[in-house]
Formats: C-alpha cells, structure tokens, sequence
C-alpha cells in the first residue's frame, strides 16, 4: 500500500532538511568552524546530521584532503566506505579519533586558509626527509608555481644541475653576495656549507603575482618569517625516523662522519616542526607534492 500523500510530503520534506544539516556540518568543518572531531565527539541520537553523516564525507570534508587520500585513509583505517559515524564501532570510532586528532594538531584543517596565489611559501624539514625530490616534482609538474633556486657553497651532487638545481658559488663570492644584500636569507647548514636564497627574483615575481615556493632549511625558514611575516611555512616530514635514516645512508652522497652531523642536525629540525604553519609527511613524493599545492591554491597547468 502506499503512504498517505500527507505522510509521503513530510516524509520527503524530513529527506530534505536532514540533507541541508549534513551539508552545514561538512561546510562547517572545511571552513574551519568546528573540528572534525567534535563531529566524531558529537555523533548520537541528539546530533542525528553528525550521526547520518557517512565517514568518508566528514574526512573529505576536511581541507585538503580530496578524493584520493580520503579513500586511502578510509583504507587504512580499516572503515567500509558506506560506514556512518553513528554506526562506527569501538575500535573503529577509535581509530578515526586518533587520525582526526594527529591532522588536527598539524594544522591542517585546522582554521588555517588556503594560501591565495601571489604568496611566499617555504618548505623546510630535516636531513634527507626528500625536500629536493618534493620540489622538483612541483617545478615539473606545476609551472604556475616559481621554484626559487638557491645559492651554495658546497659542491654539486651527481644528477645536479648549475642554475637549477642550485647556484654553485665560491666562498668568494657568497661573500660578495651577502656583502650586496642580494639575500633574502642565508645560514650555515650542518656546521659546513653555506646556503641562501637571492631576493630579486622572488621579489620580482610577487610583484607579477605569481606563487613561488622556497625550498630552505629551519635557519632560512625563520629568516624568511622575520623578513616576510605573510609567509606561510611548511614542514616536512618523514614517515617515521627509522625511514629518514634508510633515506640518509640509501643515497650514499655522505662519509659516516657526515651522516652521523646530519642526523644529530636532524633531531634539532624535527623538534622545531611546531613553529610551521603546516605539516605534510612525505610518504610519496608525488601526494605530499599535491598537498604542498594545494595549500598554495595553483591549479596543474
């Protein structure tokens, strides 16, 4: 039999409202008004749009986590994609409480905006967390992003590239740079070499509007904060540690004294990473670059 047509209106006006406070708890959490997990927190019969709200919505919902890393984390959660919050079990609900929390105290998603186009950004972090390879695959893939390149006083590693890769100085000539205020940062990086970043083309292409990215280490990442307040820091992470050492001694560019002064340089980046505005673990080098980004708002040419 069917329903009474009075049944069957507010049966479908009920549909409707219930969509619309679905829709404002997922507005909510991307516009940064309310964490993703007082959504979790909240998730009973008196909040019945968190508790309908489907997980996969309420983690994509957060900034920067599209599609991709939404169903990857879902995976790794060990979450079936049709789950509700409301219907999560124990262990489950447990689970998503710990990774809501861990994005939550990265920053992202965390009442922190997209970087608009025209911006300083700087990506930092430690030792052979893979900085360069991020970076590069950034400049091949996303030409509307300016990839400064910067000056150094050590010697090119194989596969590198003068003008590209870096501006391979003397120590003469640093000097001369420094002495010409042509830096808009430079540091002394593991007690050995020196690096710095050349200010004319950064400056010039803020002025065009253009988005450009400083790949630099913890020293030039606070210099730049002091020099440019606007600017928003990111870090870079490793996995784990265990896998920043196998990173280190894998690319075999450094004697055992060298590795052991990274290393130790290291554990002094990774204890400063809350001075960063954001937070991206680099497990693939081609996801961290998405998210890197997107947190500058520039679409894939």
């Amino acid at each position: 039999m069917k329903p009474p047509e009075v049944d069957r209106i507010a049966g479908s006006r009920a549909a409707v409202a219930a969509r619309r406070a679905r829709a404002e708890v997922k507005r909510q959490i991307a516009s940064g008004e309310r964490p993703a997990v007082d959504v979790l927190d909240s998730a009973d019969e008196e909040h019945p749009a968190e508790a309908s709200l489907r997980v996969s919505e309420l983690i994509g919902s957060i900034p920067w986590l599209g599609p991709t890393r939404t169903a990857r984390v879902m995976e790794e959660l060990a979450i079936s994609p049709s789950k509700r919050v409301g219907g999560l079990g124990t262990h489950q609900r447990v689970r998503l409480r710990e990774f809501l929390q861990r994005r939550q105290r990265n920053g992202a998603g965390a009442g922190a905006g997209p970087i608009a186009p025209g911006s300083l950004v700087v990506l930092a972090g430690p030792t052979a967390v893979g900085k360069g390879t991020v970076a590069g695959h950034i400049r091949a893939h996303h030409p509307d992003v300016l990839l400064s390149v910067s000056a150094t006083t050590r010697s090119p590693r194989p596969g590198e590239i003068d003008g590209t890769t870096y501006f391979f100085v003397s120590d003469e000539q640093f000097d001369r740079m420094i002495a010409d205020g042509e830096f808009l940062e430079w540091a002394t990086v593991h007690n050995s070499h020196r690096y710095g970043t050349p200010r004319g083309p950064i400056e010039a292409a803020l002025a065009r509007g253009r988005s450009v990215l400083l790949e630099i280490d913890l020293q030039g990442a606070r210099q730049v904060r002091a020099a440019f307040p606007a600017a928003r820091l990111v870090f870079l992470l490793p996995p784990s540690w265990e896998e920043l050492v196998r990173r280190l001694v894998g690319r075999g560019t450094e004697d055992e004294e060298e590795r052991e002064r990274r290393l130790s340089t290291a554990k002094v980046e990774l204890a400063a990473q809350d001075e960063f505005d954001y937070k991206v673990v680099n497990s693939d080098v081609e996801t961290a670059a998405q998210e890197v980004v997107q947190l500058m708002a520039v679409s894939r040419a």
